[in-house]
């Protein structure tokens, strides 16, 4: 596993990276386009504000724990100053802009808020007496205020109908927190991830089902419904390492082993064993779910599972992860790495094959791909 550390650096460094800077950033407008086809070339030019974020997050993150090269803080700034500019309101971030900064999509979604948050927690890092630090807690508390409550206004269903909460939004504030530690202060983070580990384990991680559910009741039980049900088994390996790194924080090793089990009961469960690679939703009783997507092979599925194997190995020392890190490794070489252009594959049908040529749009950007090669080979090369 170690001489692999060398294969993940040059790809994130060679190909991925370079792929992003020659054509995603938008020098005539500010921010990034990120609806690249297979070669780079733009086929579309909204601008996604959470896109915008990650792609604010990866190159600042590359400036802090890479190498201080000039080129990726440039382009972190003008990804910044485009979402302070044009992406906000009194309520939060707009979901979508158009090329030139106008809005487009009301600020409904709570991610929006989410990622520019961690994209000016990264510059704070880089550029401490900067505007960065105080932009970030500004955004981190919008984030925070919508947390109970997130599409607000816009929320379509009935009030008090069937309340449900949310993991995605409890998983992400525990990988914020980390992640913007230089602005909110080391004692306000600890209890905060603190609290979130004990609320992901004991609300939305079921010992009946060995499986993380995507949504539960207001007072944390199990709803019998569609959306109860959900479970996906690449959220649940993307959290659990977040998990990791709040254990590793808080020298809890307790906290590290039950995140590390949590993996392998979702890899176990999420698994194609016909056609090989993971599942995108499932059904936790084996019934149908809602998604008509659900058995597509998704590249963040994966590439979150891979990072999630490689920490569990590295502070477990429990072969189980190596296999299984291995056994990830090669179908997602095999099936996501595009052989021709830089920059990988996105979505595959059931059986692998590709469905979409892109390489970036609505949801896939500068951000899943370029973090697990950051992460996978820093991990693989500390073994």
């Amino acid at each position: 596993m170690k001489e692999l550390a060398g294969l993940y650096r040059d790809e994130l460094l060679n190909n991925v990276i370079p792929f992003w800077l020659n054509h995603s950033i938008d020098r005539e407008y500010g921010g990034y386009l990120t609806s690249l086809d297979r070669d780079g070339s733009v086929f579309d030019t909204d601008k996604w504000t959470w896109m915008q974020g990650r792609e604010v997050w990866m190159f600042a993150t590359l400036y802090n724990k890479v190498e201080k090269r000039r080129e990726w803080l440039d382009a972190s700034i003008q990804g910044a100053e485009f979402l302070n500019k044009y992406a906000h309101n009194e309520e939060g971030y707009y979901f979508c802009l158009n090329r030139q900064g106008q809005p487009l999509v009301q600020p409904y979604n709570i991610f929006s808020n989410c990622f520019p948050a961690m994209g000016y927690g990264a510059l704070a890092v880089a550029l401490p007496d900067s505007e960065y630090p105080k932009l970030t807690k500004t955004t981190f508390d919008l984030y925070l205020s919508r947390r109970d409550n997130p599409k607000g206004r816009y929320n379509k269903i009935v009030p008090g109908a069937r309340p449900l909460k949310s993991f995605a939004i409890t998983m992400m504030l525990s990988n914020m927190a980390l992640e913007m530690e230089a602005s909110l202060g080391s004692a306000y983070v600890d209890e905060l991830v603190k609290g979130l580990a004990k609320d992901i384990l004991g609300t939305y991680y079921k010992p009946e089902f060995g499986c993380i559910l995507e949504q539960v009741g207001a007072d944390g039980s199990f709803v019998d419904s569609y959306d109860g049900r959900v479970l996906s088994p690449g959220h649940a390996c993307e959290a659990m390492w977040f998990l990791m790194d709040v254990g590793v924080r808080l020298g809890d090793k307790v906290l590290i082993r039950q995140a590390a089990d949590i993996v392998l009961k979702s890899l176990e469960r999420g698994w194609d064993k016909e056609f090989g690679g993971i599942f995108y939703y499932m059904d936790v009783k084996g019934k149908y779910p809602l998604w008509l997507d659900c058995d597509q092979k998704h590249w963040w599925v994966h590439l979150e599972s891979l990072i999630a194997c490689a920490k569990a190995f590295h502070l477990t020392g429990d072969e189980q992860f190596k296999d299984w890190f291995m056994k990830l490794h090669d179908y997602t070489w095999k099936h996501f790495k595009d052989p021709e252009y830089p920059e990988w594959f996105g979505y595959l049908n059931r059986r692998g094959e590709i469905l979409f040529p892109l390489k970036g749009g609505k949801f896939k950007g500068c951000f899943h791909l370029p973090r697990a090669l950051l992460q996978i080979w820093r991990i693989l090369e500390s073994l």
